[in-house]
């Protein structure tokens, strides 16, 4: 019988991708607690988790459900104004430490904006995302594509790092 690494190793892993995909969906803000959040029940599962789960998609799937009560919850009462304008630190890609991409990365349609944060901030493949977004692993791809094109052409410097062509 195989053995899971312990937590912590699985939160060093992937607690930094988890993070930006937070920031993403987002913003700072909320970002840390839906990060924490996601931990919290990441933990009290993970002895469940089969072995051969893909852990890193499956800890987005919970970020992605985090983020969804945050933003829930958000629409129920105003957002203060300095919550809305702070912008998300330390992001890999694409357009690295480029704060306004990430606010036009906000402001996709959350199904592009999902995709993107999903495929080049996580990594994750189309047919993982499209398990988490629900739909068809071609509607996925054409969320990031579209997320991709709306990008360039609102935003000036976007550029995330290489076409991904599956």
């Amino acid at each position: 019988m195989g053995m899971k690494p312990p937590f912590e190793k699985v939160v060093a892993d992937h607690g930094g991708t988890v993070l930006r995909v937070c920031r993403v969906l987002l913003g700072s803000h909320d970002a840390d607690d839906a990060w924490s959040e996601t931990f919290v029940s990441a933990l009290r599962a993970y002895p469940e988790l089969p072995e051969t789960a893909n852990v890193e998609a499956w800890l987005v799937t919970i970020a992605h459900r985090k983020a969804i009560d945050v933003l829930r919850a958000a629409t129920r009462g105003p957002l203060p104004t300095e919550q809305l304008s702070e912008a998300p630190t330390g992001l890999g890609v694409p357009g690295a430490g480029d704060p306004d991409l990430w606010q036009f990365v906000r402001r996709l349609p959350d199904r592009q904006r999902q995709a993107v944060a999903y495929h080049y901030v996580a990594g994750l493949p189309y047919a993982e995302i499209a398990e988490i977004i629900g739909g068809t692993v071609d509607a996925a791809r054409r969320a990031a594509a579209d997320g991709i094109k709306n990008l360039r052409n609102n935003y000036p410097g976007a550029n995330p790092r290489g076409d991904h062509h599956e």
